[in-house]
């Protein structure tokens, strides 16, 4: 059966309108994202997921699959949710279009993890690990010693009370789903927790679904202010999979 990947992506961005759209190295990031995507050995078929015609328009001339949505979602999973009942399939794999530099052996490894844990987990979010005193908008995940995921948060977890620590570990944007699990959160409201923290995927720990972590190495980070454009418009210069496409 095969493994899908759906890119969720909007045109209003609230912290920085139009990102989608800003160019890097002669490409907008949508299409950066969905190009990467495509250099996964694991992915059958890759979707730009948008209620955006002018990202639609910007996706065909690049040759990407397209699917158009509706613009009334709380989230992106919600957004992927919504069109996964069109693919007969094994996996859907969740690539957050504002990662340019996502680094497409990360897709591989989430997937592989998935399809060979004995647990048959719903979900599966990859972490990687990070400065303990990084931005408080950056998702970290506190997991069991199963991997199972117990909170993901914007807060620095766990405290140092006892001990000092000096990293934490970072949700990664590169979630792959059961097809079922997507179709069920889909059908969930908004928890108590996910509406505090402002984290989608506590939806699904609050409703009790087998969300498992896999320990990933490297580096990588979305964009969601001028900094961060600035900084990707930096690294791409020296990408490795920059020249694959």
């Amino acid at each position: 059966m095969k493994i899908i990947g759906l890119i969720p992506c909007r045109l209003n961005s609230k912290r920085l309108p139009g990102k989608a759209l800003l160019e890097i190295d002669g490409l907008p990031i949508i299409v950066h994202t969905a190009k990467r995507a495509l250099l996964s050995k694991s992915l059958n078929e890759v979707y730009v997921c948008t209620d955006s015609k002018e990202i639609i328009n910007i996706c065909k001339k690049n040759n990407i699959k397209t699917i158009k949505t509706s613009s009334k979602f709380n989230n992106g999973t919600e957004r992927i949710a919504s069109v996964a009942n069109k693919f007969n399939c094994k996996l859907i794999v969740d690539i957050q279009g504002d990662e340019p530099l996502i680094n497409p052996n990360y897709i591989d490894q989430v997937v592989k993890f998935h399809i060979k844990n004995k647990n048959k987990p719903d979900i599966i979010i990859p972490t990687i690990e990070i400065p303990y005193d990084s931005n408080k908008s950056i998702v970290k995940v506190v997991h069991s010693k199963s991997n199972r995921i117990l909170y993901l948060t914007r807060a620095n977890v766990p405290y140092r009370f006892k001990s000092v620590i000096t990293s934490v570990k970072k949700h990664l944007s590169v979630i792959s789903f059961t097809p079922y699990a997507l179709k069920k959160y889909a059908k969930l409201k908004e928890t108590f927790l996910e509406s505090v923290e402002g984290v989608e995927l506590l939806r699904a720990i609050e409703n009790d679904f087998k969300v498992y972590t896999v320990p990933l190495k490297g580096d990588s980070f979305s964009i969601d202010l001028k900094e961060d454009y600035t900084r990707a418009l930096i690294y791409m210069q020296t990408d490795k999979f920059r020249k694959k496409y």
